[in-house]
C-alpha cells in the first residue's frame, strides 16, 4: 500500500502576509511543492516577487516606529497572547510540519509547544531591556547606555525545521522592538505561513511582521534591501558566503547560524547504554537533517565493538516509515536530489576503507516512491575522509576509534565545523576538562539535544557561523547600544 499524502486542504493558503493583509499568491514563480514521503506533487505556490519584497519592507518600516515606542509590557502581552495561541493550535499544527518536509507526526505538537515557550520566555524580557549609567572621569559628566532596535531584521530560515528556527530568531527580535521580514522556504513553506497567520491573530499591529514565500533570488533581495537593517541567516555555508559578500556592499551586519559536524566523544567509563541511545539520535533527529545533530562519534577503543554492536542493534528497532503513522519514528530525507547525494558519500566512504555495519540502501517496496534511508552507521571512518569531514545532512553515523583523551580531543577539533559537541562519561573532572577544550558554540555533556532551550544562548564557531540565539545573548543580537554622554560642567 501507499503512504499517506497530504490533503491541500490541511495547509495554509497564504505564501504572502503584508502590512497585515493575507495574499493568496505572490507575483514571482510558481513551485511546485514536493511532499518527500511519497514524491507526489502537493500544491503550486505562487512565490513572492521582488517588488512584493519592497512591499514588504516598506510595510515593516511604516509600522517600525510605533512598535518600537509601544512599551514593553504591552510588547510582552502580545507575546505572551501568541504563545497561547501557540499552544492551543499545536494539533493544528502537526499535519502542517510533517506535510512540508516529511518530519515525524508525533513531534508536531512539541514543536508548537516549543515554539510558545519561546515567544513566551522572550515575551519576559520585552519589558526588561534596560540600559545602564556608565561611570566617566575628565570631567564631571553623565554618561549611560541604551539598548535600541535595528529597525527591520531580515529572516531567512532553512527547510530542515522552518518553525523552529524562525521562532528561535522572531522570539528576540520582536522583543527587541524590531520588525520583521521573513522569508519562508520554497522546499518547506507551510508552518512559516502559518506562523505568520497566528501573529495576525494574537493582535500584532499590521506591518510588524510580514511574510515573504520564495526561493534564493527572494533572499538576495532581502540582503541588498536597503531598508532591512539586519540580516539573520539560517542555512548552509555555501549560501552565506553569498550572503557575506553582498551584504558587504552596504556594511549591513548579517548573524550566522549555519552547518555542523558535532562530535560525539564516548569514553570507556560512559554508560555506554544510555550513550549509544543518545548517539543514535544524530541519525533520527529530524531524519538525520539537522544543523546540531551529533553524526562524528568518536569511542574509546576498549569499548568500540560493544558500542558498535549496541547502535546497530538500537538502529534496527528504529521503525523508518510514513511519517504521519503514529508508531513511525523517522522519515524520508527532503528530496530525490538529497537522497542521492547522500547516498553517494556513504558509497565513497566505503570505498574509502569504512566498514558499513547497518543500513546504506534506499527503501524499497512501500516506501519506493518517497526519499527513504535508513539509519546508516559507517564504522572505522578514517578522520581524513570526505564522509568524516563533510555535512551528510542525513541519518548517517560515522564512528571512528579513539585510545586517550588527548587524541579525542584533537579528533573532534579537526574539523572546519564548530556548531555542537557531546562528550560522554560519568567522570566529572574529564567532563569539564574535555568540555574546556572543545572548540565547538554548544557543548553537552550525557546529553544529545536537552540543552536547546530558549533561556540558553546557541550558535557556532569557525565554519558554523558567529552570534548567538537564546537567552540574553540572543536578545542582544537584535539590539544596538548607543552611548550618551552629557556635559555637567558650567
Amino acid at each position: 500500500m501507499g503512504f499517506q499524502h497530504p490533503s491541500r486542504d490541511i495547509l495554509p493558503q497564504y505564501p504572502l502576509i503584508i502590512g497585515g493583509s493575507l495574499e493568496t499568491s505572490g507575483a514571482g514563480d510558481s513551485h511546485a511543492h514536493i511532499y518527500p514521503g511519497t514524491g507526489g506533487v502537493t500544491a503550486e505556490l505562487r512565490m513572492a516577487s521582488l517588488g512584493d519584497v519592497d512591499r514588504a519592507v516598506e510595510a515593516a518600516r511604516a509600522a517600525a516606529p510605533a512598535w518600537r515606542a509601544l512599551s514593553g509590557d504591552k510588547r510582552r502581552n502580545l507575546m505572551l497572547k501568541l504563545a497561547d495561541l501557540m499552544e492551543a493550535q499545536a494539533q493544528e499544527m502537526a499535519p502542517i510540519l510533517t506535510a512540508e518536509n516529511g518530519s515525524i507526526f508525533i513531534a508536531g505538537p512539541h514543536m508548537s509547544f516549543d515554539a510558545a515557550q519561546k515567544f513566551r520566555y522572550f515575551g519576559g524580557w520585552a519589558d526588561k531591556v534596560e540600559g545602564r549609567t556608565v561611570a566617566t572621569w575628565g570631567g564631571p559628566a553623565h554618561d549611560y547606555i541604551s539598548y535600541e532596535p535595528w529597525g527591520v531584521v531580515g529572516i531567512i530560515v532553512p527547510w530542515n525545521g522552518p518553525l523552529f528556527a524562525a521562532t528561535m530568531v522572531m522570539a528576540p527580535a520582536l522583543a527587541a522592538g524590531n520588525c520583521i521580514v521573513i522569508k519562508a522556504p520554497e522546499l518547506a513553506p507551510w508552518s512559516v505561513m502559518r506562523l505568520v497567520e497566528i501573529i495576525q491573530q494574537a493582535g500584532f499591529p499590521p506591518g510588524v511582521v510580514n511574510l515573504v514565500t520564495g526561493a534564493a533570488d527572494v533572499g538576495a533581495a532581502m540582503v541588498t534591501h536597503p531598508g532591512i537593517g539586519k540580516i539573520e541567516f539560517i542555512g548552509s555555508g555555501a549560501t552565506a558566503r553569498k550572503i557575506l559578500a553582498s551584504a558587504a556592499q552596504s556594511l549591513k551586519p548579517v548573524g550566522l547560524e549555519l552547518g555542523g559536524k558535532s562530535a560525539v566523544l564516548v569514553f570507556a567509563d560512559a554508560d555506554l547504554q544510555a550513550a549509544a541511545k543518545r548517539g543514535l539520535s544524530g541519525a533520527v533527529s529530524a531524519n538525520g537533517q539537522g544543523c546540531v545533530n551529533g553524526t562524528r562519534l568518536l569511542v574509546e577503543r576498549s569499548i568500540y565493538e560493544p558500542y558498535l554492536q549496541m547502535l546497530s542493534a538500537m538502529a534496527g528497532h528504529v521503525k523508518v516509515g510514513d511519517p504521519f503513522a503514529m508508531d513511525c519514528f523517522m522519515g524520508p530525507v527532503i528530496s530525490e536530489t538529497a537522497l542521492n547525494r547522500i547516498s553517494g558519500m556513504v558509497t565513497r566512504g566505503v570505498a574509502d576503507g569504512a566498514r558499513l555495519v547497518c543500513g546504506g540502501e534506499r527503501l524499497q517496496g512501500d516506501h519506493a516512491s518517497g526519499y527513504y534511508l535508513p539509519i546508516t552507521v559507517l564504522a572505522d571512518v578514517s578522520p581524513t575522509s570526505e564522509i568524516s569531514r563533510n555535512e551528510v545532512f542525513g541519518p548517517v553515523l560515522v564512528v571512528t576509534p579513539f585510545d586517550s583523551e588527548e587524541e579525542a580531543i584533537a579528533l573532534a577539533n579537526d574539523s572546519d565545523y564548530g556548531l555542537g559537541a557531546y562528550i560522554h562519561t560519568t567522570n566529572l573532572a574529564r567532563a569539564h576538562r574535555v568540555a574546556a577544550a572543545m572548540e565547538a558554540g554548544q557543548i553537552q555533556v550525557n546529553g544529545s539535544g536537552e540543552a536547546m532551550t530558549p533561556c540558553v544562548p546557541f550558535g557556532g564557531m569557525k565554519h558554523s557561523g558567529h552570534g548567538r540565539l537564546g537567552g540574553i545573548e540572543g536578545l542582544r543580537e537584535f539590539q544596538q547600544v548607543k552611548n550618551v554622554w552629557v556635559n555637567l560642567a558650567d
